[in-house]
């Protein structure tokens, strides 16, 4: 069954709305003896029946022979994500660091150019300059996200990828999705979009212009800390008209001289790549246990993004009135510099990853972070638990002072990834961060 099938069965003659779709979308139960939950089929491989039916699964790729080629509930979660996203065709893998290496894996190699957002999340930003660059791919970084001719200037022949992220971590510095597609279009490269930490239910970038949206599964959309996972959503739209010269390997033949991927799959060419040579040959296969817990946790995404993104603006607007505070880089706030961005883009809620820093450098930050009893001092990010890590000794820490000042992280710079408990309880447990940092102990 294809997905438009699945998305007609599913949605009816009506649109169906968010939490709709995440409840039952991917699951598809029948009748009598099919399971209400998602089944977790945690097997290395399925059973062939014959010997003709063994070779028409490995011509035809239609069916389950190898958890590493497609797994069942594996396939449930994609099912899901990609129709919260609005995307074609999605694939699940084992983190979220993985599903950035596969698609760019994917779409470079060696003698080919990435230009991508300065403000992204450091393992990005360290796979782009430690370990493409071992492959042959340069990295260049702008500055100016928001300014198309800043991107305009830096592109070049070779390149083949557009990265950024809808809310940069740890800043909260809202892209302009639809005005940097249109430059990454006018050349016939992909825009790629880290959504992790806006999540379908506060954005979807497919519907502003971007090719393909990546998430690390771990965060939001499993929400409960408990397991890793990544995925990839792509639109379908593969022009192979325009970009086809870029991309020979989505249009030359197959090396047995089979068909190409376009001739194949068309506009889903460059999803179909990702999922028939990068993954299964890379291998970054998730668990089925994980991919069931992750799809558990998608049933609630949108409550508990609701949750998140009213308490972090309730903590962002407390925050930027107390004196020991120098800035509070949330853009829920009208005194945020990318305010009118973020109404634009995010208009049901800003999220709830963003950060602040304290007057008093490291120190302040040291005692603010030990004196605190709700917040988990962890590094991790869209959990149920609210979580605060110090970037600059941790997730950054392999960047120069002057790489942090430019990315604006600071000696006193905290990052908050806010949870769903009371807003008054988290306020008070700042509060007594605050009271530490007053009086020096």
């Amino acid at each position: 069954m294809t997905l438009s099938q699945i998305v007609h069965q599913e949605q009816g003659d009506e649109e169906r709305g968010f939490a709709t779709l995440q409840l039952h979308s991917g699951n598809r139960p029948g009748s009598g003896v099919a399971p209400r939950a998602t089944p977790i089929y945690l097997t290395a491989g399925f059973v062939l029946e014959d010997f003709d039916q063994a070779a028409d699964l490995f011509e035809n790729g239609d069916g389950y022979t190898y958890t590493r080629v497609a797994n069942p509930t594996a396939e449930a979660v994609e099912q899901k994500v990609a129709l919260l996203e609005r995307g074609a065709e999605a694939l699940l893998v084992s983190s979220g660091q993985a599903a950035v290496a596969i698609t760019m894996l994917g779409l470079l190699e060696a003698g080919q150019h990435v230009l991508s957002s300065s403000s992204i999340y450091e393992g990005t930003r360290g796979f782009f300059l430690d370990n493409l660059s071992r492959m042959g791919v340069e990295t260049d970084f702008v500055d100016d996200a928001n300014d198309p001719q800043a991107w305009e200037r830096l592109i070049r022949p070779t390149t083949r990828a557009l990265f950024a992220e809808s809310i940069p971590n740890p800043k909260n510095d809202i892209f302009d999705i639809a005005a940097i597609a249109e430059v990454a279009h006018a050349h016939g490269i992909p825009l790629i979009i880290d959504n992790t930490l806006a999540t379908p239910y506060l954005l979807r970038p497919l519907e502003h212009g971007a090719d393909i949206v990546v998430h690390s599964a771990s965060k939001f959309l499993a929400g409960h800390g408990a397991v890793l996972g990544g995925v990839i959503v792509d639109n379908g739209k593969f022009d192979a008209e325009r970009s086809g010269s870029l991309f020979p390997q989505l249009t030359q033949p197959a090396r047995l001289g089979g068909p190409s991927f376009v001739d194949r799959e068309g506009g889903r060419a460059r999803i179909a790549y990702l999922r028939d040579v990068l993954a299964l040959r890379f291998g970054p296969t998730p668990s089925p246990l994980n991919a069931f817990l992750i799809n558990q946790g998608i049933e609630t995404l949108s409550l508990r993004v609701q949750r998140q993104s009213e308490n972090a603006m309730g903590i962002a607007r407390w925050l930027e009135q107390q004196p020991e505070v120098h800035s509070v880089d949330y853009s829920g706030l009208e005194s945020n510099a990318f305010h009118k961005l973020a109404l634009r883009y995010l208009p049901d809620g800003q999220g709830s990853v963003f950060a602040f820093t304290l007057r008093g450098g490291v120190d302040a930050a040291r005692r603010f972070v030990n004196a605190l009893q709700i917040f988990t001092h962890m590094t991790h990010l869209g959990d149920v638990k609210s979580l605060i890590l110090h970037p600059g000794t941790t997730s950054h820490n392999q960047r120069t002072d002057d790489e942090l000042s430019q990315g604006g992280i600071w000696p006193g710079t905290l990052r908050l990834s806010i949870g769903i408990e009371d807003l008054s309880d988290l306020v008070r447990d700042v509060d007594r961060g605050l009271a530490a940092v007053r009086s020096g102990s």
